[in-house]
Protein backbone atom coordinates (compact mmCIF):
# COMPACT_ATOMS: atom_id res chain seq x y z
CA UNK A 1 0.00 0.00 0.00
CA UNK A 2 2.02 2.94 -1.28
CA UNK A 3 0.26 5.83 0.40
CA UNK A 4 2.37 8.67 -1.00
CA UNK A 5 2.07 7.35 -4.55
CA UNK A 6 -1.66 6.85 -4.21
CA UNK A 7 -2.26 10.37 -2.92
CA UNK A 8 -0.03 11.81 -5.63
CA UNK A 9 -1.93 9.88 -8.28
CA UNK A 10 -5.24 11.02 -6.81
CA UNK A 11 -4.30 14.62 -7.62
CA UNK A 12 -2.94 13.86 -11.07
CA UNK A 13 -6.26 13.69 -12.92
CA UNK A 14 -9.00 16.32 -13.30
CA UNK A 15 -12.31 15.97 -11.55
CA UNK A 16 -15.15 14.41 -13.53
CA UNK A 17 -17.96 16.89 -13.88
CA UNK A 18 -20.79 14.38 -14.30
CA UNK A 19 -21.88 12.02 -11.56
CA UNK A 20 -21.91 8.35 -12.55
CA UNK A 21 -22.98 5.22 -10.66
CA UNK A 22 -20.38 4.01 -8.14
CA UNK A 23 -17.99 1.18 -8.90
CA UNK A 24 -18.87 -0.63 -5.65
CA UNK A 25 -20.68 -0.34 -2.35
CA UNK A 26 -18.88 -1.40 0.84
CA UNK A 27 -21.30 -1.64 3.77
CA UNK A 28 -23.33 1.04 2.05
CA UNK A 29 -20.35 3.33 1.35
CA UNK A 30 -19.78 4.11 -2.33
CA UNK A 31 -16.47 3.74 -4.13
CA UNK A 32 -16.80 6.17 -7.02
CA UNK A 33 -15.79 5.50 -10.59
CA UNK A 34 -13.46 8.49 -10.34
CA UNK A 35 -11.65 6.98 -7.37
CA UNK A 36 -11.33 3.69 -9.24
CA UNK A 37 -9.97 5.37 -12.38
CA UNK A 38 -7.33 7.22 -10.41
CA UNK A 39 -6.32 4.20 -8.40
CA UNK A 40 -6.25 2.03 -11.53
CA UNK A 41 -3.67 4.40 -13.05
CA UNK A 42 -1.54 4.03 -9.91
CA UNK A 43 -2.07 0.26 -9.92
CA UNK A 44 -0.82 -0.07 -13.50
CA UNK A 45 2.10 2.28 -12.92
CA UNK A 46 3.29 0.17 -9.97
CA UNK A 47 3.40 -2.81 -12.34
CA UNK A 48 5.23 -0.97 -15.09
CA UNK A 49 2.25 -0.99 -17.43
CA UNK A 50 0.48 1.75 -19.35
CA UNK A 51 -3.25 1.81 -19.95
CA UNK A 52 -2.73 2.28 -23.69
CA UNK A 53 -0.59 -0.87 -23.84
CA UNK A 54 -3.44 -3.16 -22.75
CA UNK A 55 -5.03 -4.47 -25.94
CA UNK A 56 -6.80 -7.53 -24.59
CA UNK A 57 -10.22 -6.68 -23.08
CA UNK A 58 -10.11 -9.67 -20.72
CA UNK A 59 -6.70 -8.60 -19.39
CA UNK A 60 -7.99 -5.04 -18.93
CA UNK A 61 -11.04 -6.31 -17.05
CA UNK A 62 -8.93 -8.58 -14.84
CA UNK A 63 -6.50 -5.81 -13.89
CA UNK A 64 -9.27 -3.30 -13.29
CA UNK A 65 -11.09 -5.82 -11.10
CA UNK A 66 -7.92 -6.39 -9.09
CA UNK A 67 -7.59 -2.64 -8.60
CA UNK A 68 -11.23 -2.44 -7.46
CA UNK A 69 -10.60 -5.27 -5.00
CA UNK A 70 -7.73 -3.23 -3.56
CA UNK A 71 -10.03 -0.24 -3.09
CA UNK A 72 -12.67 -2.41 -1.45
CA UNK A 73 -10.05 -3.69 0.97
CA UNK A 74 -8.91 -0.13 1.70
CA UNK A 75 -12.48 0.93 2.49
CA UNK A 76 -12.96 -2.10 4.73
CA UNK A 77 -9.73 -1.21 6.55
CA UNK A 78 -10.85 2.39 7.05
CA UNK A 79 -14.18 1.23 8.44
CA UNK A 80 -12.32 -1.19 10.73
CA UNK A 81 -10.06 1.67 11.85
CA UNK A 82 -13.18 3.58 12.85
CA UNK A 83 -14.51 0.61 14.80
CA UNK A 84 -11.18 0.23 16.59
CA UNK A 85 -10.98 3.93 17.38
CA UNK A 86 -7.68 4.35 15.52
CA UNK A 87 -6.57 7.98 15.60
CA UNK A 88 -4.06 9.79 13.41
CA UNK A 89 -2.54 12.97 14.78
CA UNK A 90 -2.65 16.31 13.00
CA UNK A 91 1.16 16.24 12.91
CA UNK A 92 1.15 12.96 10.95
CA UNK A 93 -1.44 14.27 8.50
CA UNK A 94 0.40 17.57 8.05
CA UNK A 95 3.69 15.76 7.42
CA UNK A 96 2.11 13.66 4.67
CA UNK A 97 0.38 16.64 3.07
CA UNK A 98 3.59 18.72 3.23
CA UNK A 99 5.44 15.93 1.45
CA UNK A 100 2.87 16.06 -1.33
CA UNK A 101 3.02 19.84 -1.47
CA UNK A 102 6.76 19.67 -2.01
CA UNK A 103 6.28 17.08 -4.75
CA UNK A 104 4.17 19.58 -6.70
CA UNK A 105 6.84 22.25 -6.44
CA UNK A 106 4.80 25.10 -5.00
CA UNK A 107 1.86 25.73 -2.69
CA UNK A 108 -0.05 27.42 -5.50
CA UNK A 109 0.35 24.46 -7.84
CA UNK A 110 -0.59 22.04 -5.07
CA UNK A 111 -3.73 23.97 -4.14
CA UNK A 112 -4.74 24.14 -7.80
CA UNK A 113 -4.36 20.35 -8.02
CA UNK A 114 -6.53 20.01 -4.95
CA UNK A 115 -9.22 22.16 -6.52
CA UNK A 116 -9.02 20.24 -9.82
CA UNK A 117 -9.51 16.99 -7.92
CA UNK A 118 -12.50 18.36 -6.00
CA UNK A 119 -10.72 18.95 -2.69
CA UNK A 120 -9.95 21.88 -0.48
CA UNK A 121 -7.21 21.72 2.16
CA UNK A 122 -9.61 20.54 4.87
CA UNK A 123 -11.27 17.76 2.88
CA UNK A 124 -7.92 16.53 1.56
CA UNK A 125 -6.52 16.44 5.09
CA UNK A 126 -9.51 14.31 6.10
CA UNK A 127 -8.94 12.00 3.13
CA UNK A 128 -5.26 11.64 4.06
CA UNK A 129 -6.20 10.89 7.66
CA UNK A 130 -8.48 8.08 6.46
CA UNK A 131 -5.70 6.61 4.32
CA UNK A 132 -3.20 6.71 7.18
CA UNK A 133 -5.66 5.10 9.60
CA UNK A 134 -6.49 2.30 7.16
CA UNK A 135 -2.80 1.71 6.53
CA UNK A 136 -2.16 1.50 10.29
CA UNK A 137 -4.80 -1.21 10.73
CA UNK A 138 -3.27 -3.14 7.84
CA UNK A 139 0.26 -2.87 9.21
CA UNK A 140 -0.89 -3.85 12.70
CA UNK A 141 -1.83 -7.22 11.23
CA UNK A 142 1.87 -7.87 10.58
CA UNK A 143 2.63 -7.94 14.29
CA UNK A 144 2.78 -11.70 14.58
CA UNK A 145 4.60 -13.52 17.42
CA UNK A 146 8.23 -14.26 16.64
CA UNK A 147 8.60 -17.95 15.75
CA UNK A 148 10.57 -20.04 18.22
CA UNK A 149 13.63 -22.12 17.35
CA UNK A 150 11.59 -25.30 16.87
CA UNK A 151 9.23 -23.61 14.38
CA UNK A 152 12.14 -22.16 12.44
CA UNK A 153 13.93 -25.51 12.32
CA UNK A 154 10.78 -27.30 11.11
CA UNK A 155 10.22 -24.65 8.43
CA UNK A 156 13.84 -24.93 7.32
CA UNK A 157 13.72 -28.71 7.08
CA UNK A 158 10.47 -28.60 5.13
CA UNK A 159 12.08 -26.26 2.59
CA UNK A 160 15.73 -27.30 2.91
CA UNK A 161 16.40 -27.78 -0.78
CA UNK A 162 15.03 -24.36 -1.63
CA UNK A 163 17.10 -22.64 1.07
CA UNK A 164 20.27 -24.41 0.01
CA UNK A 165 19.68 -23.38 -3.60
CA UNK A 166 19.27 -19.76 -2.55
CA UNK A 167 22.45 -19.90 -0.50
CA UNK A 168 24.34 -21.89 -3.15
CA UNK A 169 25.80 -24.10 -0.44
CA UNK A 170 25.13 -27.40 1.28
CA UNK A 171 25.00 -26.12 4.88
CA UNK A 172 27.78 -28.47 5.83
CA UNK A 173 29.43 -26.15 8.34
CA UNK A 174 27.94 -24.64 11.53
CA UNK A 175 28.20 -21.16 10.04
CA UNK A 176 26.39 -22.20 6.87
CA UNK A 177 23.69 -23.97 8.86
CA UNK A 178 23.19 -20.87 11.00
CA UNK A 179 22.87 -18.73 7.88
CA UNK A 180 20.24 -21.12 6.53
CA UNK A 181 18.23 -20.94 9.74
CA UNK A 182 18.43 -17.14 9.74
CA UNK A 183 17.07 -17.08 6.20
CA UNK A 184 14.35 -19.54 7.16
CA UNK A 185 13.32 -17.39 10.11
CA UNK A 186 13.06 -14.27 7.95
CA UNK A 187 10.98 -16.04 5.30
CA UNK A 188 8.76 -17.70 7.92
CA UNK A 189 7.99 -14.33 9.50
CA UNK A 190 7.18 -12.89 6.05
CA UNK A 191 4.86 -15.81 5.40
CA UNK A 192 3.10 -15.46 8.75
CA UNK A 193 2.65 -11.72 8.22
CA UNK A 194 1.16 -12.26 4.77
CA UNK A 195 -1.20 -14.89 6.17
CA UNK A 196 -2.26 -12.55 8.98
CA UNK A 197 -3.01 -9.72 6.56
CA UNK A 198 -4.95 -12.06 4.28
CA UNK A 199 -6.93 -13.39 7.25
CA UNK A 200 -7.81 -9.86 8.37
CA UNK A 201 -9.08 -8.84 4.94
CA UNK A 202 -11.01 -12.08 4.54
CA UNK A 203 -12.62 -11.58 7.95
CA UNK A 204 -13.66 -8.03 7.05
CA UNK A 205 -15.09 -9.16 3.71
CA UNK A 206 -16.99 -12.04 5.28
CA UNK A 207 -18.46 -9.78 7.96
CA UNK A 208 -19.34 -6.96 5.59
CA UNK A 209 -21.62 -6.34 2.65
CA UNK A 210 -19.69 -5.76 -0.56
CA UNK A 211 -21.47 -5.12 -3.85
CA UNK A 212 -19.52 -4.59 -7.08
CA UNK A 213 -21.32 -2.42 -9.63
CA UNK A 214 -18.46 -1.74 -12.08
Amino acid sequence: MKLFGLLLCLLALPLQAQEVPPAALVNGVAISQLRLERYFAEYLEDRGRALTSIRNPSVYKRLRDQALNDLIDKELLWQEAQRQGVTVSDAEVNAQVDQLRQAFGSTQNFEQRLADAGFDTTSFADYTRHELAAQRVFLDATRVPEPDAAQVKAFYLANENSFQAQQNLNASSPVEAEQGLALAKSLLIDQQQAQARHALLQRLRDAGQVQKLD
